[in-house]
């Protein structure tokens, strides 16, 4: 049996699973999903972390493709990334559904 490559879906799947892998990081996507942008300084107000440390988590999504933030200086605008958050649900569906119809390994 020769190896197998991974394919570009389990790439993304694995990327999008890697910037979800932090509480801070939900909590600032269920942000988003509560108003259409948020600013950097507002969620920093409210998120129990450092403002450079809440840099990096948006950094971590941003890089993800999860979300997208427009800058108009002082400010950074954030929100989520619709197209790409829709590709996240439909890899992530997938991915259960698969694992929901696999043959459980039993203990015999």
């Amino acid at each position: 049996m020769s190896k197998k490559e991974l394919t570009a879906e389990q790439e993304q799947l694995a990327r999008f699973a890697k910037a979800l892998g932090h509480p801070i990081r939900i909590a600032i996507l269920q942000m988003l999903a509560n108003q259409s942008c948020c600013y950097h300084g507002d969620m920093s107000e409210i998120l129990p972390i450092a403002k450079s440390t809440l840099s990096q988590h948006l950094n971590e999504l941003k890089d993800a493709g999860l979300i997208q933030g427009t800058i108009t200086l002082p400010t950074i605008k954030y929100c989520i990334n619709q197209e790409n958050w829709q590709k996240a649900k439909s890899l992530f569906s997938a991915l259960f559904v698969e694992i929901n119809n696999e043959e459980s390994c039993k203990s015999k």
